[in-house]
């Protein structure tokens, strides 16, 4: 067993690990603009490059990593995944058109595609149940404080030694973890909360656990949920700081700030407070772990829509911290309850399988389509300086249809959750002999 002080640290490595991956990921976001100008790309280039580029690779590379976690140690998984992805990171700033920058992000999506299944896997061996949500949300913080780190480092560093050499520092900054996280941090027992322990037996083929995840309602409508939610959040996190300098003037200095605080601190209370919630309200009620997030989508929406058409950039600004913060409190739950469904020996490709379709759907269409309509926007309307204002409040609207699959999958979540008693336990139900064996295998 890891004590309750190991298990803390293990959670903060792999948070800073998941901090440097939304920090590679956020600092092309915020230096499109720069890019732009240099190497002359198109709206449609730039959304390739943040969205469908980054999430063919990534999406599609983490089926089979995912699997390999479900069998092998994680914690070097995690480890190798950090330095491919940080070493392709400070390679970025070589590139001189849209094919070599376009080989560097396919490097990048190929390191992280290893990282989140292994990490999620770990999180489930580290906290029961009736925890989890809310251990996955302190996890995702991750993704604010990357993304805040992202956007204010990035254009700090840009006006400061140009976007080339941004991108090197940060890449190399991210390698110095790797041996900390290689040789300090301890892999969970598998399974050790379970109901029903991992055993020696492998983990189920990739057909056997698509059959099986295909079979659960509460899975399926999940998948269509995040997908849905996933097209508008990465559609917004994409194009919000070329919103606001081209449609409100602002400065790339005071977007990145903006983007910064709006990102660090509104996505980190709300991912903080769905994770929570979810737990909480869950105990009396599963249903109310997916329900928890749909009525955060429903509210959220005409804060968003009314984000990208108000006339003033100070209520802009304001109403976007409101519906950034109700964004993100899908992360948590999510995760957390996919596991509830399936077996330790196959939550790493469940995981995967998730992410596959919430990248290849959000991450993938959403900036990329996005810009493909502002594009034609412009093209065929004449709409220079207001494109933006309506593709991405079109992607905004995904959202409502994510909020209704989630309802839909609370639905059924009570009926398939794999231990219904698992969710108020809080300590690990191992069979006499059975600890030694498999800490003997973890050792």
């Amino acid at each position: 067993m890891i004590s309750a002080g190991q298990r803390r640290y293990v959670l903060f490595l792999l948070f800073m690990v998941s901090v440097f991956n939304y920090i590679d990921r956020t600092i092309l976001s915020i230096l499109q603009v720069p890019i732009k100008a240099d190497l002359g790309l198109s709206d449609s280039q730039l959304g390739a490059l943040t969205g469908l580029s980054f999430a063919l690779f990534y999406s599609t590379l983490s089926l089979p990593i995912a699997r390999l976690a479900d069998r092998w140690t994680r914690k070097y998984l995690i480890a190798g995944s950090l330095a491919i992805w940080s070493g392709m990171t400070s390679l970025t700033g070589l590139a001189t058109s849209f094919t070599s920058l376009l080989f560097y992000r396919v490097g990048v999506a190929a390191g992280e595609a290893g990282s989140i299944p292994a990490t999620h896997s770990m999180i489930a061996d580290l906290y029961p149940a009736k925890e989890r949500a809310t251990a996955l949300s302190v996890w995702g913080l991750s993704l604010p404080v990357g993304m805040m780190f992202g956007f204010s480092v990035a254009g700090a560093l840009a006006d400061a030694v140009g976007w080339r050499m941004a991108f090197a520092v940060v890449g190399l900054v991210g390698l110095v973890l790797v041996p900390i996280l290689t040789f300090t941090m301890r892999e969970p027992l598998r399974g050790q909360f379970d109901f029903v322990p991992a055993t020696a037996s492998p983990a189920p083929s990739a057909r056997q656990a698509l059959s099986r995840l295909w079979g659960l309602k509460t899975y399926r409508y999940l998948v269509v949920a995040g997908a849905f939610h996933a097209f508008a959040w990465y559609s917004v996190n994409s194009w919000s700081a070329p919103f606001y300098v081209r449609v409100h003037e602002m400065s790339l200095a005071q977007t990145s700030l903006y983007l910064a605080l709006v990102n660090g601190f509104g996505s980190a209370a709300g991912m903080y407070l769905g994770g929570r919630l979810s737990d909480h309200f869950g105990q009396s009620d599963p249903r109310a772990r997916a329900r928890v997030v749909a009525i955060a989508l429903f509210v959220m929406v005409p804060f968003a829509l009314c984000q990208y058409f108000v006339a003033s950039a100070e209520l802009s600004m304001a109403l976007g911290a409101v519906s950034q913060t109700l964004m993100l409190v899908y992360y948590g739950p999510i995760i957390a309850i996919a596991h509830l469904l399936v077996p330790a020996n196959m939550r790493a490709f469940t995981s995967a399988v998730l992410m596959l379709v919430l990248n290849l759907f959000g991450l993938g269409l959403g900036p990329f389509v996005t810009g493909l309509l502002s594009d034609a926007l412009v093209a065929h309307m004449g709409m220079a300086e207001h494109s933006l204002r309506y593709a991405i409040s079109f992607s905004v609207l995904f959202s409502l249809m994510g909020g209704w699959m989630f309802w839909r999958a609370s639905n059924s979540l009570p009926h398939e959750m794999l231990h219904k008693s698992e969710a108020n336990s809080a300590e690990p139900v191992v069979p006499s002999g059975l600890r030694e064996v498999r800490e003997a295998r973890v050792g």
